[in-house]
């Protein structure tokens, strides 16, 4: 009975992942395929791809970049919109792009003389704008979640990693369980 226990739990190991990784991609093609009403299934999502990277290009070119600047400047100035358009851009920046905001690790320790300590990013060395002198803003994303904590810490509680930042993004998200070599 310990050996069909033990290939249980092993089937179930392999099988979840792979199970749920198929459906958030099934679900991704089907929700954008609906938005689209294509008979064949995956032309909406390669439609998708397609205006995406046009955007992109179109974004990139100098004569189309005011255009799309005023577009931005519109949305950054709606009371309500400009909240929510701010933050997924600022979000999506972190991550992509030429200004990513997670390129500076570091482990924080919590308190003086401590030895308990948390893993994070500096976004904002300095906070002297907001009356902070010595005070350094980093984020510490939370594992299994795409949620984080903003804290703000003496400078001298701050150890820089020489790490890469994808490696330890991977790390903490996966609760220190996926380590990268």
């Amino acid at each position: 009975m310990k050996k069909l226990t033990k290939y249980f739990l092993e089937g179930l190991l392999f099988t979840v992942p792979l199970v749920a990784t198929i459906y958030v991609i099934y679900l991704v093609f089907t929700k954008i395929d609906n938005l689209f009403n294509f008979g064949v299934p995956g032309a909406g999502f390669v439609l998708t791809i397609a205006i995406i990277i046009m955007v992109g290009f179109i974004a990139s070119n100098f004569l189309t970049r005011k255009l799309l600047s005023v577009v931005d400047n519109i949305f950054c100035r709606l009371p309500l919109i400009k909240l929510l358009y701010t933050s997924i851009k600022d979000l999506i920046s972190a991550f992509v792009g030429d200004k990513k905001a997670f390129n500076k690790p570091v482990m924080v320790e919590l308190g003086p003389g401590s030895k308990v300590y948390v893993l994070g990013f500096v976004t904002r060395e300095s906070l002297d704008n907001l009356g902070m002198i010595d005070k350094a803003a980093v984020y510490l994303p939370q594992s299994y979640n795409f949620a984080g904590n903003l804290i703000v810490v003496p400078k001298e509680q701050i150890t820089p990693l020489d790490t890469d930042s994808g490696n330890l993004m991977t790390f903490i998200v996966s609760g220190g369980i996926t380590v990268n070599k």
